[in-house]
């Protein structure tokens, strides 16, 4: 079966079909048709899904929300998260185990994350839209939403549990479809307590970070535990990645890691070669996401003039890299026999104690096929 690791939304979100751009990547792969979905359309904005996907311990959602909209309160099944903020300006709020309630602000370039099982809500508090990315540890994400779970229950039983006559909620029209994106009730407050702007755990302001690798050509901020410690409960991380057009991210492989990321801007390349030897070549724009299977080797380029930003997630909370160009060095001694030629014949191997993740670009980007 042929399959793609490539997924892009339609360009007008909730109305078309997502479409899929069919490769020969690995042919051990089952075919996957199911991509960004489900498109849980309201007029209030939109969520939608990239999941099933194979070899992969992760999934993504896109969620848009209007001002004075909320993702409705639910929790996942199966799967802690980890969301960034591309716009707008939120209020999130969560119950954790032991009745530990947060509620904080988010904005532009910040993070959050929940952990499997915590309820949470998250309101568009701004006056304008509000856009998140989403990444969940599990490849299909289940979920209860707390209006589904209450009318799981008869009015007795809600009553009991509020200390409320039944008839307080006998008249309301409970059913047990799940709900996703609700709008503010008229006439409820919209203020916001004075602690909503404090440091807590759950977030993390990822582009006020100092870059951990900084470089004239690129750049990367680095959600990982020992920058976020909550990562170590949910087990996830992101890097927010950025190659200007003068740099590359190096070719490398993620041990024991499953990759996936989101264009949040830029067009750039990518290539990943499968155990078959089959080798994909992906033209990527903003709004796609895709997959690199644990272990596979890809590189990324530029193919703008203004560089690309990808976020970049993974299914451990400190991911780990092997490059080329670090196992080039340490190999060097070999690599004539590797390459098939002479000794003093090979390509030089500069030495590399640490690997760079993104080099410079000393030849000309190969032509677009």
């Amino acid at each position: 079966m042929k399959t793609s690791l490539l997924y892009r939304s339609p360009t007008q979100i909730g109305i078309a079909a997502h479409r899929c751009f069919q490769s020969t990547v690995a042919r051990n792969h089952s075919e996957i048709s199911t991509l960004f979905r489900p498109s849980k359309f309201h007029p209030a904005g939109d969520l939608l899904r990239a999941v099933d996907l194979e070899n992969s311990n992760l999934s993504l959602q896109r969620l848009t929300l209007a001002s004075n909209s909320i993702r409705a309160p639910n929790w996942t099944v199966n799967a802690a998260t980890i969301t960034y903020c591309i716009k707008g300006t939120l209020l999130v709020s969560i119950l954790d185990t032991n009745n530990v309630f947060a509620a904080f602000n988010v904005e532009p370039g910040q993070m959050f994350s929940v952990a499997s099982g915590s309820i949470y809500y998250i309101e568009n508090v701004g006056a304008d839209p509000a856009e998140l990315i989403t990444c969940f540890r599990h490849p299909q994400p289940q979920e209860f939403s707390f209006w589904a779970a209450m009318g799981a229950m008869t009015p007795a039983v809600l009553g009991n549990t509020f200390s409320e006559s039944a008839s307080a909620f006998s008249k309301i029209h409970f059913d047990t479809k799940p709900q996703y994106i609700i709008q503010r009730a008229k006439g409820s407050g919209s203020d916001i307590s004075s602690t909503a702007g404090l440091p807590d755990p759950h977030k993390l302001d990822i582009e006020a970070q100092n870059p951990p690798i900084d470089l004239p050509y690129g750049s990367a901020k680095l959600a990982r535990a020992q920058f976020w410690p909550a990562l170590r409960e949910v087990n996830l991380s992101m890097y927010s990645l950025r190659v200007a057009a003068s740099g590359m991210r190096e070719a490398h492989w993620h041990p024991e890691t499953t990759e996936m990321g989101y264009v949040a801007s830029g067009q750039a390349r990518m290539s990943i070669l499968s155990p078959d030897g089959d080798v994909v070549t992906y033209y990527l724009q903003q709004g796609d996401c895709y997959v690199v299977p644990v272990a596979y080797p890809h590189q990324i380029e530029d193919l703008g003039e203004g560089g690309f930003n990808f976020l970049v997630f993974f299914d451990q909370a400190t991911p780990e890299d092997i490059g080329y160009r670090k196992t080039g060095s340490a190999f060097s001694r070999v690599m004539p026999a590797v390459l098939g030629v002479e000794p003093g014949a090979e390509p030089a191997f500069p030495s590399t104690p640490i690997d760079p993740l993104i080099v410079k670009k000393v030849n000309p980007t190969d032509p677009v096929k």
